[in-house]
C-alpha cells in the first residue's frame, strides 16, 4: 500500500530557533518552508526532514534520522567535529571503532545528537 509513496523523517524539538541554527548552520540543510514557530521543512537530497516543536522532544532513545553518505563518512565526521559536534560511542558485537566512526558489518557509521538529544547518524551504505 505505501510502497509507492515517499517517507518524510520527522524530528521533535523544544526550541525551533535553536534547532534551526543546528540543522542549518551545523548540518548545512536548507529550509524549504516554515510554519511560524511550529515547523521547518528541510530539503535533504531527494527527501524531506520536518523539524517541529513538541513537548516530547528528545525522548526517543533510538536513531531518528540517518543519512547515507557513501564514502564521505570520515570527511563529514571531521567537518561536524570542527563545528563542535560531539559523537556518540556504542559497544556492539562485531563492530570496532576508528575514532568516532564505528566499523563493521560492511558499514562505517557515526552517531551524534541534535541540541534536543535526538540521535542522528551518517552511514556509508
Amino acid at each position: 500500500m505505501l510502497n509507492d509513496f515517499g517517507a518524510i523523517a520527522t524530528v521533535a524539538v523544544k526550541d525551533l530557533k535553536k534547532a534551526a541554527a543546528f540543522y542549518e548552520k551545523t548540518l548545512g540543510l536548507r529550509a524549504q518552508s516554515r510554519e511560524g514557530d511550529e515547523v521547518i521543512s528541510y530539503a535533504s537530497g531527494g527527501t524531506v526532514l520536518n523539524v517541529y516543536r513538541s513537548e516530547f522532544a528528545g525522548t526517543n532513545k533510538a536513531t531518528a534520522v540517518c543519512w547515507a553518505v557513501g564514502d564521505q563518512v570520515d570527511a563529514i565526521v571531521d567537518s561536524l567535529r570542527s563545528k563542535g559536534v560531539a559523537f556518540e560511542h556504542y559497544d556492539m558485537p562485531g563492530v570496532k571503532r576508528e575514532g568516532d566512526v564505528h566499523v563493521g558489518h560492511g558499514m562505517r557509521v557515526a552517531w551524534f545528537k541534535d541540541p534536543d538529544g535526538n540521535i542522528l547518524n551518517i552511514v556509508s551504505g
